[in-house]
């Protein structure tokens, strides 16, 4: 029992190197990224100090008895001494968060470092230390420890090191008496709190971890509420009615004592602390914000120097300041400012990046908006322009959702839902796109509504990679899968969709096929050839591509409509693969 004290008293260094581990950002980095050269060389530096300093503060035992008074550190051992340590449980961290690589080379490090001390166990735990970064590491690559962070694994992975220690003093120490009577005295106490230390490790830094991904899902969660709600607004773009509204919202979420919005000419839009000479219809009149016009990038100030306002009696005394840009340009700025520089926390300025970003993309939209309001064929423009609201809103909200339950995935579906709309941009700017960007949009498509109704309908593509450089118009594969999904099964809890690209003599055919409803022939006929008003829809998306191609191709492409009702619909699209007159 006395033993299991000093072990426990051990442990607790551990416990104490855990929590500062998790609170130093550099580290964890290391430790969850992938890991290059640098990394791993990081990681064994930390974990052979943690292992030496174990050896170090080890507990003296000499002929079966406990030496309480010599637990200082201690540089050397007796040669009919040994030690009860904590030193296999920075090897087990190492092998398991840094791999094969790292947890042998932290296990030679702290081995021959044990051997270095003395005391007759020196060579057989120099080497049980070697042998548990060998097994650590390899164990836990082969049982992805480190990605599952599952810390049962890990917690017997370090009952298995610990009990080679053991085995190994048995069959290297001499005299073989003396090594049975210490494993007999050390065995329990370093296997159970060696696992204990490991255990409280996990926990500990699992806990910083959740902590985090928690926050992060808090501000994407905050993020996603600011842009439903400024949404409207920015896509009238930047003018003061519009920017004011915005800065409101903005203040009253955020809750940061000011808020300001300009373009590159001058201040939109200024509410909260300032606003008696922080004046709308004024020129800019802080340097920084003149910086990251012209800069384009995020400047921070944490003093009223920094921010540079010549109002001598000015309160801000901090701000960030970032960048509103559209396809590139910088346009405007959107400024956050504190009356104390410590109420600029990391995470507000996270989220105001994000924010940032977010903004900028609704600009984007507003401008891509008015751009379409101006060109000569509106139907053709308005299909390659189109946001639809309720998919955008219903994405948001299947994103909220998974935030709470898996943050990974939400991140996954964000990352979808912006290649989705990007895809949608570069259409409303381009006739001609490569095959495998319309590619690339389809499968965000599908991402995020098989995310929002999950083993509905299966989708199958059948691929000629060798056509993903064919320029085609955008918008032309996308409508059709989208239709399938809303029309071809709506009435159905499940389906299959067939998406096929092929190359038949000089043509590309795009082809999409459903085992849906199917229609009349009577709607078949009608469907691409104008637009119809129905319960099932108006046709306006086939319309459009019908009317693209033919405009494009002329007599060259053909769009062609087969369906049967209860058995389901096929329509392919041939496109010659020479160049087209637009060129």
């Amino acid at each position: 029992m006395e033993l299991f004290l000093f072990m426990l008293e051990r442990v607790g260094l551990i416990i104490v190197f855990a929590f500062l581990m998790s609170r130093w950002r550099l580290f964890r980095e290391k430790l969850f990224q992938e890991q290059g050269t640098k990394e791993k060389i990081w990681l064994i530096i930390i974990f052979s100090s943690l292992c030496i300093i174990s050896s170090y503060t080890g507990i003296k035992i000499e002929s079966g008895t406990i030496h309480p008074l010599n637990q200082m550190i201690h540089s050397t051992i007796n040669a009919e001494e040994a030690i009860a340590n904590t030193r296999l449980i920075g090897v087990a961290i190492a092998g398991i968060f840094g791999g094969p690589l790292v947890g042998v080379c932290v296990g030679i490090i702290a081995g021959i470092h044990r051997i270095t001390l003395g005391g007759f166990t020196a060579i057989a735990c120099g080497v049980s230390t070697i042998l548990a970064g060998f097994i650590t590491g390899g164990l836990s690559k082969r049982f992805k420890i480190r990605q599952t962070f599952s810390y049962k694994k890990a917690v017997i992975i370090g009952i298995c090191a610990e009990t080679i220690q053991m085995l190994v003093i048995l069959v290297v120490a001499k005299p073989f008496e003396q090594a049975l009577q210490l494993v007999s005295l050390i065995a329990m106490p370093m296997i159970l709190m060696n696992a204990f230390g490991i255990f409280l490790f996990f926990m500990i830094i699992k806990t910083f971890i959740d902590e985090e991904e928690r926050t992060k899902a808090l501000q994407t969660h905050q993020a996603f509420s600011i842009a439903q709600q400024t949404i409207e607004h920015f896509r009238k773009g930047l003018n003061e009615e519009s920017c004011q509204t915005v800065a409101e919202i903005i203040k009253r979420e955020i809750k940061v004592d000011a808020v300001a919005i300009t373009d590159k000419n001058g201040v939109l839009a200024h509410v909260g602390v300032g606003e008696d000479h922080h004046l709308i219809h004024r020129e800019i009149m802080t340097a920084l914000t003149k910086r990251v016009l012209e800069e384009g990038k995020i400047l921070m100030a944490t003093s009223q120097k920094e921010i540079q306002c010549p109002h001598a009696s000015c309160p801000l005394s901090a701000a960030i300041v970032l960048p509103l840009k559209v396809q590139h340009r910088t346009v405007g700025s959107l400024k956050l400012y504190f009356t104390k520089a410590d109420s600029m926390t990391g995470v507000k300025k996270e989220l105001a990046e994000g924010l940032s970003r977010l903004f900028s993309s609704q600009l984007e939209f507003a401008e891509i908006e008015q751009q379409r309001k101006l060109l000569k064929d509106a139907e053709i423009k308005a299909l390659q322009a189109q946001v639809h609201p309720h998919f955008f809103f219903n994405s948001l909200n299947t994103i909220s959702s998974l935030i709470r339950t898996d943050a990974d995935e939400a991140r996954a579906l964000l990352i979808k839902l912006s290649t989705f709309f990007r895809s949608n941009l570069q259409g409303a700017r381009q006739m001609l796109i490569p095959l495998k960007n319309e590619i690339d949009h389809v499968e965000a498509y599908l991402s995020i509504e098989q995310t929002r109704f999950p083993n509905r309908y299966e989708v199958e593509f059948i691929m000629d990679e060798t056509l993903f450089d064919v320029q085609i118009p955008p918008f032309t594969l996308q409508p059709l899968v989208e239709n399938a999904i809303y029309h071809a099964f709506k009435n159905r809890n499940e389906g299959k969709i067939y998406v096929k690209v092929q190359r038949v003599n000089d043509k590309l055919v795009l082809l999409t096929e459903d085992n849906g409803c199917g229609m009349r022939k009577e709607q078949v006929k009608q469907l691409g050839k104008r637009i119809m008003q129905s319960e099932q829809g108006t046709g306006t998306a086939l319309w459009n591509i019908y009317q693209r191609i033919h405009e494009i191709y002329g007599s060259e492409a053909d769009f062609h409509i087969t369906s049967t009702l209860d058995v389901g619909t096929k329509i392919m699209i041939q496109l010659p693969l020479k160049a087209t007159r637009w060129e």
